[in-house]
């Protein structure tokens, strides 16, 4: 199966960005390399463009895309929120600009052998990076109920989450869980037919849920924010998209944070804590897809953007 990936909000991220012919710029979610092929064409030859993935099949086929691009490009297997491991391993010491898209990629949910997709029968899975041992498999069958029903509620923003992981607790009892489609049944006989005619697949909130879990992928997030704010040079931006609220909400907040990191009590007239930000705004409300690409490209409906830069002193 071909790897190819839509990019989302594609434009947007390129002119948000700024990019400088000679910078250094990280796609630390490469993906298909749809975003990355477009920072790369607009380096130059003394530019670099490093791409990061944990999924082996990403790397391989962008690394096919990027081929004939005239700017140095650096393909890295690991996880975005190691930046400052993949940039000394490279003996950089900071960007020029960074862009994470975050969440499970197209050529992820439509390779039924991955397991992402509650629309397709196949192993209990959602690894990102096939490398590691823990996968959907080992939360289904090992979390206990309350675990079960915390890791739902929570990452999937599920109300019928407990009652879910009842049905999930129980079934396990006739012999283990093997499959999407299992689970998808399960989860269907969970929620009430009255709340299932309308809105999202059933499946959809636990799904998400799960592959969080399995990925780390709330906690990737949060370490990562800072990471890259960290590491940008003067003028540098970072340019997030995120695909639900719980990853809106934690970049908003980091954001934020790192917008006003003034630790005095409220209550204080004058700041003497003495944090001053090294960051400024860009974007206040996050930039979302127009009818045109909601045309073409449905899963972006919704994507959101957000957009932050390093001071220049």
């Amino acid at each position: 199966m071909d790897f190819n990936h839509v990019p989302v909000l594609y434009e947007e991220c390129i002119s948000n960005l700024k990019i400088k012919e000679n910078g250094i710029y990280v796609d630390g979610t490469l993906g298909g390399g749809g975003h990355a092929l477009g920072i790369a064409e607009h380096l130059g030859k003394d530019g670099t463009l490093i791409g990061i993935d944990r999924d082996t099949d990403a790397i391989e086929a962008a690394g096919k895309r990027l081929s004939d691009v005239s700017c140095a490009v650096k393909l890295v297997h690991d996880t975005y929120s190691n930046i400052r491991g993949v940039l000394e391993n490279l003996g950089i010491d900071g960007i020029n600009g960074a862009l994470l898209d975050i969440g499970v990629s197209s050529f992820q949910l439509d390779n039924k052998g991955r397991g992402f997709s509650y629309m397709q029968d196949a192993p209990l899975d959602m690894r990102m990076n096939r490398d590691d041992e823990f996968s959907a498999y080992d939360v289904v069958n090992g979390y206990d109920k309350n675990h079960l029903a915390e890791i739902i509620k929570n990452y999937g923003e599920e109300k019928w989450a407990s009652r879910i992981s009842d049905f999930i607790v129980n079934k396990r009892k006739n012999g283990k869980i093997e499959t999407t489609g299992q689970l998808v049944d399960i989860i269907k006989a969970a929620i009430p037919a009255s709340a299932r005619r309308d809105g999202p697949h059933p499946a959809k909130r636990t799904f998400q849920a799960i592959r969080i879990e399995v990925n780390s992928e709330l906690e990737q997030l949060k370490h990562a924010i800072d990471e890259f704010c960290d590491i940008l040079l003067p003028g540098g931006r970072l340019c997030i998209i995120t695909f639900h609220s719980l990853e809106d909400r934690i970049v908003k907040e980091s954001f934020n944070r790192r917008l006003n990191p003034c630790t005095c009590p409220k209550e204080f007239p004058v700041c003497v804590c003495g944090k001053v930000s090294d960051m400024k705004k860009v974007t206040g409300k996050p930039i979302v897809s127009g009818k045109d690409e909601l045309n073409d490209n449905p899963r972006a409906r919704s994507a959101k953007l957000r957009v932050i830069e390093k001071k220049r002193y």
